[in-house]
């Protein structure tokens, strides 16, 4: 994450905006935005949207940026990572270019494991095919048992989270939109 820390930093001079204006843009506290810059406190993919739409940059370019020209994405060149907050284990599917709507992703969910403590809703919509094991998706607080083969989709407005119930690992293709990684 010493990357993104350093990334937030620079966008943020960049633009010529104080922590204080980045606060007032973000809703995040100076002293937080202070600690994140400094890598000494984490950050939630959630408060890291409400950066990059202050910074008026996609998420994505706090992270490696690795740019494909030719719209195909070798197995060689996925990119695994971790979310803070999320115990899933996420791998970038798709290419990266400019105006890109669509984050297809593999997901891979530990035995017994929810895919975070929190439960989520934001603008988008996501769709789940389940390749290996199951699912126990809740959407708007009630309850989807989705097994492999099968697929799942919503409105990402509505609140929503998912867990691996099994003793197996899950894996799991996701599109979303809007582009969030």
């Amino acid at each position: 994450m010493e990357e993104v820390s350093e990334k937030i930093r620079e966008l943020r001079t960049e633009k010529k905006l104080t922590l204080k204006s980045l606060s007032e843009k973000t809703g995040l506290s100076v002293s937080f935005l202070s600690q994140v810059e400094r890598g000494s406190s984490s950050i939630a993919i959630t408060s890291l949207k409400k950066i990059s739409d202050a910074l008026e940059v996609q998420i994505t370019d706090f992270f490696e940026n690795v740019s494909n020209r030719n719209f195909h994405v070798k197995q060689s060149e996925h990119h695994t990572f971790r979310i803070e907050g999320s115990l899933a284990e996420y791998t970038r599917l798709g290419g990266n270019f400019s105006g890109r709507s669509l984050e297809p992703l593999l997901v891979s969910l530990a035995p017994g494991q929810p895919s975070s403590d929190k439960v989520f809703n934001h603008p988008g919509e996501e769709f789940y095919y389940v390749i290996e094991g199951v699912v126990l998706f809740t959407v708007e607080e009630k309850e989807y048992l989705v097994k492999a083969g099968d697929s799942i989709h919503f409105p990402s407005d509505i609140p929503h989270q998912w867990e691996n119930p099994l003793n197996t690992e899950a894996k799991v293709l996701c599109v979303l939109t809007p582009v969030l990684f």
